[in-house]
């Protein structure tokens, strides 16, 4: 089995891209700004201050800064998580997650989302849990880089090289890569890349942790 799984989480633990999306358009609203479908895909699977100066400059809110940008994103997601909106777990997560647990295989989640955000989320888990959590404003650089995977398997004491990294995104993707760990890529939002040590699933539905092991070792 893998030494650890790396989890991302929007996206691929559960879909809430979708409160990221409606956040983005009542902002352009109240800004009077436009946002299409291509610019809310620009920014899944990003650091969340790319993401906040990409607002800012496509608004040309130039008495804002990338932070400020950010904090009124969080007040959108966060509001409908802890206003009781229902979390859409993905297919194949909860019971992945649940089984990697019972096997004794740790699991850390490696998201973007701040922890004002990714900790509501992991609180309302009915089952499984996360022996880790590396959130974007824990590590100095974000995805694409390397660190976020890098932090995650550093706090489950384990080799990059020997965890399965699962994501949903090619930013995310190749963070994970270039950590060094094998990534079982889901489609969701986006379109994914092929790439070294990526292994494309249609979800996660059927996948165990001797699965997950098998997969490490192609």
């Amino acid at each position: 089995m893998p030494a650890a799984v790396l989890w991302d989480m929007d996206g691929t633990l559960c879909d809430t891209e979708p409160y990221w999306m409606e956040t983005e358009h009542e902002l352009a609203r109240r800004f009077g700004g436009e946002w299409t479908h291509d610019d809310a895909m620009q920014l899944v699977g990003n650091d969340l201050l790319t993401s906040g100066e990409y607002l800012r400059t496509r608004w040309g809110l130039h008495d804002r800064s990338a932070r400020d940008m950010v904090d009124l994103l969080h007040e959108g997601v966060v509001g409908r998580v802890t206003g009781g909106a229902e979390i859409p777990w993905l297919p194949g997560a909860l019971d992945l997650l649940e089984a990697l647990n019972d096997a004794g295989v740790p699991c850390a989640l490696v998201t973007m989302s701040w922890e004002v955000f990714a900790h509501p989320i992991v609180e309302r888990l009915p089952r499984g849990r996360f022996d880790a959590v590396i959130t974007g404003d824990r590590v100095k650089r974000g995805k694409p880089f390397p660190d976020p995977y890098l932090a995650g398997a550093a706090a489950l004491g384990v080799d990059a090289a020997e965890c399965i990294a699962i994501e949903d995104s090619n930013t995310g993707a190749t963070s994970a890569q270039t950590a060094g760990c094998t990534v079982i890529t889901v489609e969701n939002h986006v379109k994914l890349d092929d790439g070294p040590r990526r292994i494309a699933r249609p979800s996660l539905e059927g996948l165990t942790p001797l699965a997950l092991g098998d997969l490490l070792l192609r």
